[in-house]
């Protein structure tokens, strides 16, 4: 316990570091965009884009353009096969591909080197300090961090793919051992089901779990969900000191798995009956009483979920993660009960354009130090990875100043980009799956709009009006389902593990659209000609809107 108590104090030191260095946050990121340039000059990208003539950030923005994954496709495409020069400079060296959903066809694969994964784990570093230095009870308690493997599978060229914290899990300094319940081979289950039955199973035995650590509060809802739905098998289980043979596991990791928890515990057994005794239920707020905080994403649509978090859980603390991805961390939240975090200058270098200027020839591009508080922006990202002037689709909202790093708190993807539950589900990948199962099912191509509504578990909805495909409705939604899920891996994942309950075809009546396309050109402005009809739309109120617009067209019953 001391131990560990000196090691934060000291860890704090860095953040202190951070915090003093924000006073001149702008030149800290010229010379970390300076850094990576040059590092990288003799890579075919850097040669490409004159990176042995940038000599300032206005050289850079001339340079090399805003863009998305597609640009650097060609690029990643050779380091997948092992030539790391085509974006890299001598001595670098390759950990890993982080996979995350794409707005096309594909996944994304982004490059983590030993640079970037450094800076990442220093971000994690200075956020968990915070975290403990607050909590510092945590200390004394387990720590349960939910994550993916890093080696799902390896490119041609020998590198592993997969999930950039299942990394850090895996490298974590052993000072943590003692805090963290969950053997590190756990990530190596890949069926979702399983691991989080065995990830009950060994953590159950304590009632000392203080942190919960999970990018998404819709996994901790679930978690809550099995716990319940699994009662009976858990507790057998752990009377018993054994693990269900019924999880997708190979008997080597079983072998590894159990060798944590052989032996019963009728006692802790007991104790977990008597609680569904009382309450009739088997829930994280009943057999953890001593949580302290959960760790999720706050932020965005998916602060929706957190009065049922409430629910399973109790009172406990909600500390953001912050703006990350596998493209990078872009902000480090420093206290409780707040998305807002300080941009991460001194890792990645960060550029912003005004939220209505996004897509525009020519953006207004702004540094973090003149951004102004209250207004929004889409962020840029030049990182480690390889990625320069990186445009992630996410839209952020200055909060406040720390120095002259400004704090920022996450809003939500882009436009074309709806991402309830993580999924990141684009405009693109809506429009190639219900065209397609249009074609498939022989349906005239008519006007349609994907929206999200939330519930237990949120889902989807496809709007379309009557005569479209009227008695094809359920094999409609199936196909559409199968279509996206090809097309996003992380879509199919929440479809899967029931996060996501599977998609509805509502056939509202003749003439809805035709409402609210004359109520939007009226509010909005502009011509018949210019007006655009959205195919997928990221807002959870859209449907009830759209009800309110159109009482008599639109059949809300049929959603709930």
């Amino acid at each position: 316990m001391l131990q560990r108590l000196a090691y934060v104090w000291l860890r704090n030191l860095r953040v202190k570091r951070f915090l003093t260095k924000a006073r001149s946050a702008s030149r800290v990121q010229s010379a970390v965009l300076m850094s990576k340039v040059a590092r990288h000059a003799d890579s075919d990208f850097g040669r490409d884009h004159g990176f042995s003539q940038i000599r300032s950030v206005a050289d850079f923005r001339r340079q090399v353009p805003i863009s998305g994954y597609d640009y650097y496709r060609p690029y990643i495409d050779r380091v997948k096969r092992g030539d790391l020069s085509a974006m890299f400079g001598p001595k670098t060296r390759l950990l890993m591909f982080a996979l995350t959903s794409g707005t096309t066809n594909y996944s994304k694969f982004i490059p983590v080197t030993e640079e970037f994964f450094q800076e990442y784990r220093r971000g994690w570093n200075m956020w968990g300090v915070r975290t403990y230095l607050d909590h510092p009870d945590l200390l004394s308690k387990k720590t349960i961090q939910l994550s993916s493997d890093w080696r799902q599978f390896f490119t041609e060229g020998g590198t592993p793919c997969g999930n950039i914290s299942g990394l850090a899990a895996a490298t974590a300094p052993r000072i943590s051992n003692p805090i963290f319940i969950l053997p590190r081979s756990l990530i190596q289950i890949s069926h979702t089901a399983s691991k989080q039955y065995a990830a009950l199973r060994l953590s159950l035995p304590s009632s000392r779990v203080g942190i919960i650590i999970t990018a998404n509060p819709s996994t901790l809802v679930e978690f809550a969900r099995v716990a319940d739905r699994r009662r009976e098998e858990l507790i057998r289980d752990i009377f018993d000191g054994t693990l269900s043979s019924d999880l997708e596991i190979s008997d080597t990791l079983r072998q590894s798995l159990q060798s944590h928890h052989n032996r019963p515990d009728r006692q802790r057994a007991r104790e977990l009956e008597e609680m569904i005794e009382t309450s009739g239920k088997l829930l994280p707020r009943d057999f953890w009483p001593n949580m302290s905080v959960l760790a999720v994403w706050t932020g965005g649509s998916v602060g929706a979920y957190l009065p049922r978090l409430r629910e399973y859980y109790g009172e406990t603390a909600f500390r953001d993660h912050g703006l990350s991805a596998s493209e990078g961390r872009m902000t480090v939240p420093l206290q409780d009960s707040t998305s807002a975090g300080v941009a991460d200058f001194v890792h990645h270098y960060l550029e912003f354009i005004p939220e209505e200027e996004h897509g525009t020839a020519s953006p207004t591009v702004l540094g973090g130090h003149e951004l102004e508080i209250g207004k929004n922006y889409f962020i840029l990202l030049t990182t480690s990875s390889g990625l320069y002037r990186y445009d992630i689709q996410d839209v952020v909202r200055c909060v406040d100043f720390e120095g002259e790093a400004p704090v920022l708190e996450f809003l939500n993807k882009g436009s074309h980009i709806s991402s309830v539950t993580g999924e990141k589900l684009s405009e693109f990948q809506v429009v190639s799956a219900v065209k397609d199962a249009f074609a498939k099912l022989a349906i005239p191509m008519e006007h349609f709009t994907m929206a999200p509504v939330f519930g237990d578990p949120p889902g989807y909805v496809l709007l379309v009006e009557k005569g479209c495909g009227d008695q094809v409705g359920e094999r409609l939604a199936a196909c559409v389902d199968r279509g996206i899920s090809e097309l996003n891996c992380e879509y199919a994942d929440r479809l899967e593990t029931g996060r996501l309950r599977p998609l509805s075809v509502v056939h509202i009546e003749r003439g809805a659209w035709a409402d609210y396309r004359g109520k939007r050109i009226a509010q909005l402005g502009g011509s018949l000609e210019q007006y655009k009809h959205p195919c997928l739309v990221t807002d959870l109120g859209f449907v009830d809107r759209m009800a309110a617009l159109s009482p008599h067209r639109i059949p809300v019953s049929a959603i709930r």
